[in-house]
């Protein structure tokens, strides 16, 4: 079942200078920050109330992440919902011939996650996220 939304993903040039606003100027807290090599970025979660903001800066050229930042510039990148069975929201939107990104739920900085395709969310690419107990606060 989706419970919240987990996070609003946001593509930056710079996560040390997107933190400059997200942090500095609105005081939100910094609740991890990592590079997740597989996917070629840097994450920074910074925690608003019971959801996060998710900046991702590209750390190589062939990725989706530095793709988008290169076609549309820095902005709004994906929305995530929280679930607590990813694969079970998986399955279920396959069933409803959404198209899948994700064939399975993956480790991903919010815990197990996996994205649906923007083609088939209006344009929105969409997130599902089943948060690991202890990770990053939750």
């Amino acid at each position: 079942m989706l419970t919240k939304i987990h996070h609003v993903g946001i593509v930056v040039h710079s996560a040390d200078e997107a933190l400059k606003f997200y942090r500095d100027a609105l005081g939100l807290p910094v609740t991890a920050d990592r590079v997740i090599e597989d996917q070629g970025v840097r994450g920074v979660l910074l925690q608003i109330g019971d959801s996060e903001i998710e900046l991702l800066e590209p750390t190589r050229d062939d990725t989706g992440v530095a793709r988008f930042l290169a076609n549309r510039g820095e902005g709004m990148h994906h929305i995530c919902f929280e679930s607590d069975d990813v694969a079970k929201e998986l399955e279920a939107a396959r069933e409803k011939g959404i198209e899948l990104i994700d064939q399975a739920p993956r480790l991903g900085l919010a815990g197990m996650i996996a994205f649906l395709h923007p083609r088939s969310n209006h344009g929105v690419l969409v997130e599902f996220a089943t948060p690991i107990e202890g990770q990053h606060g939750h």
